[in-house]
Formats: structure tokens, sequence, C-alpha cells
């Protein structure tokens, strides 16, 4: 058995992480009886391993419970984490299309200002610079 603290350092996380993973059910000590301490098993720090490493794939917190909760009802979580990252996949796509769009935009605006000179707003216009752009500019 081991603190929180100990388990952060095993885990190489923060105590803070390791206090939050508890908070939020992540993660279950039990208690110390002795002291009612909240106390970890050498099972949590492959729990807070592979915590980290769905994270880092892109996983939330709340999608990491779902994917505990499957394998803690004996049901193997493969399907939920493929259909998961298959999703995630397709959003980060689309968000990288809207970047890219994003940034062409950008780069064709800086364009267009090189060629304009500077001015003051006058109660009609702010930046006119921004204002060449327009609402519905592409």
């Amino acid at each position: 058995m081991m603190t929180a603290t100990v388990l952060a350092k095993k885990s190489d996380v923060s105590l803070y992480t390791v206090r939050h993973y508890t908070r939020i059910g992540l993660l279950k000590p039990a208690r110390n009886t002795q002291n009612n301490y909240k106390v970890y098993q050498p099972s949590d720090a492959v729990r807070v391993r592979f915590i980290k490493a769905a994270g880092n794939l892109g996983f939330s917190l709340s999608e990491i419970a779902d994917i505990l909760g499957e394998a803690k009802h004996g049901k193997s979580p493969c399907p939920m984490v493929r259909e998961i990252i298959v999703r995630r996949i397709e959003e980060n796509q689309r968000k990288i299309k809207d970047m890219q769009k994003l940034q062409r935009k950008m780069e064709n605006s800086l364009k267009d200002w090189s060629k304009m000179k500077n001015s003051m707003p006058n109660g009609d216009s702010v930046c006119h610079l921004i204002e060449s752009v327009g609402i519905g500019a592409k």
C-alpha cells in the first residue's frame, strides 16, 4: 500500500493528478484505519499509467472512465476504443482542414494588408485592416 505522494512519484505524475483522478473516481483508494489516509495499491500505478497513455492518444477523462467501466464489468473495451479513436481521427481531420483554411485566410489578409496604409479609428472604423476582410470573407 502507498500514499498518494508515493503513487504520484511511482507513476510519474503530479500529486495533484493523483488527487484529481481520485476525486473524479478514476482511482478508488482504501482508507488506512489507523490515520484515515487514502492508500493506494500497486495496481493503481498501472491504472495511472493506462490513464496517461489513453490521454496521450486523445481520450478524454470521461471516455477513459467509460473504458475502465467496460473492463471492470468483464467486457472488452476494445470495440469502444476503436469507435472513439475513429471518431477522434475524423474530428482531427476536420479541425486540420479548418485550421489550414484559417491559415490561408490569414496569409492572404496579411498580403493584402501589406499594400494598405495605417489609419486611425474614426468612429465609423476601428481597424480598417480587419474590416477590409469582412464577415463573410473566405
